[in-house]
């Protein structure tokens, strides 16, 4: 069976950015489906992730994530995929976690004619002000677990201020 989540009309849309779609993006992506779904507003979303690169194209998230959203108990279902020219032009948000990521999809964007996502840091929403989410890939199962910190102050901002 094949869902896709389409926002209700009058909804939001969000994409979440990472370089690779398997370890920041995919986590933020279910830690917001769940804000969503717990705050009764998950109808209202489109929510996704993708990646800047076509490194990790076909993977599920990385095995450290899974077992960190698992302990938190966060779904987490996800394929990675590289973010494409619709995703500018159909969400209204993409949010992504580093410098290089923002720089990416600030080029990508200024090619595309009716791009229409508002596109920001999501550390840029961090109550802590932690505006870079580091890339665990190369860390261990405490770099997953702050960038599972991370993501939920940022995704509980951001939700409240477009829910």
């Amino acid at each position: 069976m094949i869902v896709i989540n389409m926002a209700a009309p009058g909804g939001s849309s969000v994409l979440f950015v990472c370089l690779g779609n398997i370890c920041r993006s995919p986590i933020a992506e279910a830690v917001f489906r769940k804000m969503a779904t717990d705050n009764g507003v998950v109808d209202k979303w489109r929510i996704d992730s993708a990646a800047t690169s076509t490194y990790e194209i076909g993977n599920p998230p990385d095995h450290r994530g899974q077992a960190c959203m698992k302990r938190h108990g966060v779904t987490m279902r996800h394929v990675a995929r590289q973010v494409t020219k619709d995703d500018f032009m159909t969400f209204d948000h993409i949010l992504c976690m580093d410098e290089s990521n923002l720089r990416d999809l600030n080029k990508k964007a200024n090619s595309i004619k009716n791009s229409k996502a508002k596109i920001e840091l999501l550390g840029s929403y961090d109550p802590e002000k932690q505006l870079i989410i580091q890339d665990p890939y190369y860390g261990s199962d405490k770099d997953f677990e702050t960038v599972y910190g991370q993501c939920v102050r940022c995704c509980k901002a951001f939700l409240e201020q477009y829910s």
